[in-house]
């Protein structure tokens, strides 16, 4: 699908479902008008036939009843209107990323690590980032999932992540249906919280308690009964209603607690039921896939329908504002309680089961947005795994964040146990192929097709170097930054292979100093067996191919012609010979001839 499509695609789905919102917009404008008309038409009725009792009870009663239906009608009109508004939104936000718009997405600043293996170095996160340019989740919860897979440096199950991404990849009308659900959870409290809320719960209402509701409550309904008949004082009636009252009143701080905590849950538990919905009636072929919906699915019950019934248990419970509930239902059926015992029941049997859910649900909503990369990018290529021989080898490849129509793309080999010794020009394009093929191990780990032509892969663990800093807050230099970065990365290969990326090796020192540590340390790189790119100025450092058969040099190059530095961004084997440093301090005017 070439870019011309996606946009049609993303096009015909807004307009679609901006139709559909408007249409529905109508509806709640008719909704709102018969609410109004049956009110009216109630309130005339009652007062034209106000001596007829009997009449009158009745055209209250079905006044009620029928307000009732009309409010739930509203109800679910205004959600399936919310819905298509934020199908309208999604489809909006793709036409503006596919225009390059992306700067006003979720940065992912609350990731940032600088200890990390490699995010920092390589602009994971932040404003340009590729986070930012990736990440759809709806989610708290998948915001944090997706922000973990790729920065798990996992290379485990390549094939199985890769699967589970095409299919999502070939579904973008269920995705963003999901997600479309998801935009809509009003999450006042994180899900860990309610997870440990109700592991944490102690349940209140005594156990005996059912009993008593049931025939506390035959007991009152043949009272009322037999006082409408004229069998029983009035005065009866209304002792046995404030004795109910008094019941709940006795447990009634212990309620309110229970509504206090439950009602900034209740959205999160009406949204997500409705997710494992859209999860269980969805046939997953990909093994990874599947395995996430057997966590929701090999219940007796639908994971969905035992969410649900806690939805409507906390919404009855919310429901207690109500005057009519909260006083004569409380009175006279010991509503409160006989709810909050529901709520403790369902707990005991279910709470247990709550983080599982969750977790399914943070993970579709995360792997959304590797399956919407997919979509977005059907150019890029899912690498093949490779043999022992070879760690990448990637044609034409591109960063993915670089507009197509200004990208150079290059051919990438790296052999296992090779390393590369790059050079070349002030912003010749050092820097960034260094953070592409550095994304493109991340991408291949975590099962993304990857910006090239075509991609073969050997799975391995990325480490880098590229953007140590100095520490004001705990006293370091920046040389004794870098050698604890570097000392980081000589502990973690001793443990397991990696690529490594260096960009300018010990760069707070000296140039002599600097040229002797960097080919030692080249020659513990080597001596490790790991694989990797060094980015350097030091042409000294070349002299390393010369003496191990496992380094090669390339380079990138930048000429002047006519007084004018022109770059070609393109790798090549070899030193480069043209450096540029002196000819821009003498052309933006820093410096003198």
């Amino acid at each position: 699908m070439s870019k011309h499509k996606l946009r049609e695609f993303y096009e015909a789905e807004r307009q679609k479902n901006v139709t559909a919102a408007g249409q529905l917009k109508q509806k709640l404008l008719y909704s709102s008008l018969l609410r109004l008309i049956i009110f009216t038409l109630a309130a005339l009725l009652c007062y034209f036939y106000w001596n007829l009792t009997e009449l009158v009870i009745g055209i209250v009663a079905a006044g009620i009843i029928t307000f009732i239906m009309l409010i739930k009608r509203h109800d679910r009109l205004k959600k399936e209107h919310l819905f298509h508004k934020a199908l309208v939104a999604i489809n909006t936000r793709e036409l503006k990323v596919l225009g390059g718009e992306y700067f006003d997405l979720p940065q992912g600043n609350e990731f940032k690590d600088p200890e990390h293996f490699y995010s920092q170095d390589i602009d994971l996160f932040g404003r340009g980032s590729f986070y930012q340019y990736m990440n759809r989740t709806a989610l708290d919860s998948g915001s944090r999932r997706l922000a973990a897979t790729i920065t798990a440096n996992d290379c485990s199950d390549i094939h199985m992540k890769q699967e589970a991404i095409q299919e999502l990849q070939k579904m973008p009308e269920w995705r963003q249906q999901f997600s479309a659900l998801a935009s809509l959870v009003k999450v006042e409290v994180k899900s860990e919280r309610v997870v440990q809320w109700l592991d944490e719960y102690q349940g209140f209402v005594p156990a005996r308690f059912t009993v008593l509701s049931v025939v506390f409550s035959v007991i009152s309904l043949a009272m009322v009964s037999l006082f409408f008949a004229g069998y029983l004082a009035g005065i009866i009636v209304a002792a046995w209603f404030f004795l109910g009252l008094g019941i709940v009143g006795i447990f009634v701080k212990k309620i309110n607690k229970l509504v206090s905590d439950t009602g900034k849950i209740q959205s999160t538990f009406e949204q997500f039921y409705q997710l494992l919905s859209k999860i269980e009636e969805e046939d997953f072929s990909s093994e990874v896939l599947q395995g996430h919906k057997e966590k929701i699915v090999n219940e007796a019950e639908k994971a969905s329908s035992i969410l649900k019934r806690f939805s409507k248990l906390l919404d009855a419970l919310d429901q207690r504002s109500n005057m009519l509930v909260g006083i004569f239902a409380n009175g006279f059926l010991l509503r409160d309680l006989w709810v909050a015992r529901n709520i403790e029941t369902w707990i005991k049997e279910h709470g247990s089961k709550i983080d599982d859910w969750f977790e399914v649900i943070s993970f579709f909503d995360a792997y959304n947005s590797l399956g919407n990369y997919a979509f977005n990018h059907p150019n890029h290529a899912f690498p093949t795994i490779a043999g022992d021989a070879m760690v990448l080898k990637s044609q034409q490849a591109v960063h993915p964040l670089i507009r197509e129509e200004v990208a150079v793309a290059n051919d990438v080999h790296i052999a296992k146990e090779q390393f590369l010794i790059v050079t070349g020009a002030n912003m010749a394009g050092k820097s960034t192929f260094l953070r592409t093929v550095a994304l493109q191990i991340v991408m291949a780990n975590v099962g993304l097709p990857v910006c090239a032509k075509e991609a073969a892969y050997a799975p391995i663990k990325l480490i880098t170097s590229m953007r140590t800093t100095d520490s004001l807050t705990n006293d370091e230099s920046y040389f004794f930054s870098e050698l604890k970065r570097l000392k980081y990365i000589v502990d973690h290969i001793q443990e397991d292979e990696y690529f490594i990326i260096l960009d300018e090796i010990l760069k707070g020192t000296n140039s002599t100093d600097k040229a002797i540590g960097s080919r030692k340390f080249v020659d513990k790189l080597v001596r490790s067996k790991s694989t990797g790119i060094i980015a350097t100025h030091d042409l000294s450092l070349c002299e390393a191919a010369d003496a191990l058969e496992q380094v090669e040099n390339y380079y990138f190059d930048a000429v002047i012609k006519n007084d004018e530095l022109f770059f070609d961004y393109t790798f090549r084997k070899g030193i480069c010979q043209n450096m540029n440093a002196s000819f821009l301090l003498k052309n933006m005017g820093i410096v003198d001839d």
